[in-house]
């Protein structure tokens, strides 16, 4: 579903996107319980973030982009589940979207990219963590086929109080 007010294309990740990919995910380190950091970053910070992601793998980068406005809308990854060789085929995965972007397919235009790209990878699981309460991104997981399997309870603590994180799984 391509959002009516752009034309977006997915594509993997480059360096020139660091620093809008910085903006957008400040803005939910500021604003949202959605990710337990709670300071922000500069670019440099998250360099080695961007550079994780290589242009082929299991663990990959897909940056949405508003062809006409170059404005880069959001982002998905795919990334190492744990740090042990065991757990090598599954990856955990998350989506970004800038705040005039949310709600808009975007989310859904990043997920079917990345998915797509994981098809032929050796994968056999995906998993998300949702910090509670977050409808919206429960029903973009469970459109994907996510199962919810399981909630860590206050897990997590910012802004001044505890937050559960419910996990979603998916095969591959």
């Amino acid at each position: 579903m391509v959002p009516s007010w752009a034309e977006v294309q997915v594509r993997s990740g480059t360096e020139d996107d660091l620093t809008a990919l910085t903006e957008i995910y400040n803005h939910y380190v500021r604003e949202t319980p959605i990710t337990f950091d709670t300071a922000t970053f500069t670019p440099e910070e998250r360099r080695p973030w961007l550079c994780s992601y290589p242009e082929d793998g299991p663990h990959r980068l897909k940056v949405a982009q508003d062809v006409r406005s170059g404005r880069v809308l959001g982002y998905a990854t795919s990334s190492p589940f744990r740090a042990k060789a065991a757990y090598s085929t599954s990856v955990e995965v998350t989506v970004y979207c800038a705040a005039e972007a949310a709600g808009r397919g975007v989310g859904t235009l990043l997920y079917e990219a990345l998915f797509k790209t994981l098809e032929g990878e050796d994968v056999h699981r995906a998993y998300a963590g949702i910090a509670q309460p977050n409808a919206a991104s429960e029903r973009l997981h469970e459109r994907f086929g996510f199962r919810h399997v399981g909630t860590y309870g206050e897990v997590g603590r910012k802004f001044g109080r505890y937050w559960d994180v419910a996990w979603y799984e998916k095969e591959l």
